[in-house]
């Protein structure tokens, strides 16, 4: 019996070490003013960072260049001119420093549609908890750009492959 709990607990305690951080997954980002769904996120940790690539977009090409941005960026993750890459797949959040769990900070964020580079932080929101005055009403990503104190939030939803896969069926790449 006593072997049995030993091995039991060995097996939970490495769950609980192994276990994604709850901010990893995919992710709807959501228009603070418009309410639309912008992009479908496939947020991920890597070597004990966060990063964030748009998994699809829903309003362009999924093969759309990130034109308006700069050819490089302080720390960008990706080797290479930034203005020729995809908007998809590329990790336009990046380096974000885990605070806590669900918690990260001190990372960057790049608009590939306007090419600004924000500082950014991400808090995983439980359904009921609030985020300055946003109460989450389910699993909930706030995603802020940042400029010095001043923190804009937006509010991403869980997202599905599904969610991907009709977004890329309503915008299909156009360079296939």
């Amino acid at each position: 019996m006593k072997k049995i709990i030993t091995i039991l607990s060995t097996l939970l305690l490495s769950a609980a070490i192994f276990a994604a951080d709850p901010a990893v997954g995919l992710w709807k980002s959501i228009d603070d003013k418009t309410g639309e769904v912008t992009a479908i996120w496939e947020i991920y940790e890597q070597n004990g960072k966060l990063f964030g690539t748009i998994a699809a977009t829903t309003n362009q090409p999924q093969d759309v260049i990130a034109t308006a941005c700069k050819e490089s960026y302080k720390n960008f993750p990706v080797a290479g001119a930034v203005n020729k890459m995809k908007t998809v797949g590329t990790p336009w959040i990046f380096n974000m420093e885990k605070e806590s769990e669900g918690n990260w900070k001190n990372g960057n964020i790049i608009d590939p549609s306007n090419g600004k580079m924000y500082g950014c932080v991400i808090k995983y929101l439980k359904k009921g908890e609030k985020n300055k005055k946003y109460t989450a009403t389910g699993p909930t990503l706030a995603m802020a750009g940042t400029v010095g104190p001043i923190q804009v939030f937006q509010y991403w939803v869980p997202a599905t492959d599904d969610d991907i896969k009709a977004a890329q069926a309503k915008n299909p790449a156009k360079n296939k």
